[in-house]
């Protein structure tokens, strides 16, 4: 019974590689037939993949950034500061005469707060905020908000 068996399976395996040999014959005149004929077809395919790709791998190229830019926060030590925190300097504070609430507004600009926020924050109108900003910058000599707080923290009034 096994050499039945062994038989019926050597045949069966014959059997099948016959007809995949016949199968990728067929195939390969259909594809030598379809190459004949769709040739042009083909090439122009295989010419639009090749410009595509290489238009999706200069893209990419292109849109790399050349330089990175990394952002490096450290803590500097002030000589004379103490390491808790901020002192105020009396003396340019003095100097400036700015009023408590101008001092307020200051403090509130150095978080980077608009002038809406600040006015929300402490619950006045916005022109009060306008009108204290503006004594601020005449009085620290500035044009800007940005200015104003460098020099607020050059001259140690401000964190």
């Amino acid at each position: 019974m096994t050499s039945k068996f062994l038989l019926f399976n050597r045949h069966a395996i014959l059997y099948g590689i016959a007809l995949a040999l016949l199968l990728f014959l067929l195939k390969w005149l259909e594809y030598k037939y379809m190459v004949l004929t769709h040739a042009q077809d083909i090439y122009i395919g295989a010419i639009a993949l090749v410009f595509t790709g290489l238009g999706i791998w200069l893209a990419t190229k292109l849109a790399k950034p050349k330089v990175e830019t990394v952002i490096i926060e450290k803590e500097v030590l002030v000589p004379g500061a103490p390491p808790g925190g901020f002192v105020l300097n009396q003396k340019a504070f003095d100097k400036l005469e700015l009023s408590n609430r101008e001092f307020e507004v200051l403090q509130w600009m150095a978080k980077g707060m608009s002038n809406q926020e600040i006015a929300d924050q402490m619950f006045v109108s916005l022109n009060t905020i306008k009108t204290h900003s503006s004594n601020i910058f005449l009085k620290m000599d500035v044009k800007r908000r940005t200015q104003t707080v460098d020099k607020g923290r050059q001259l140690g009034i401000i964190p």
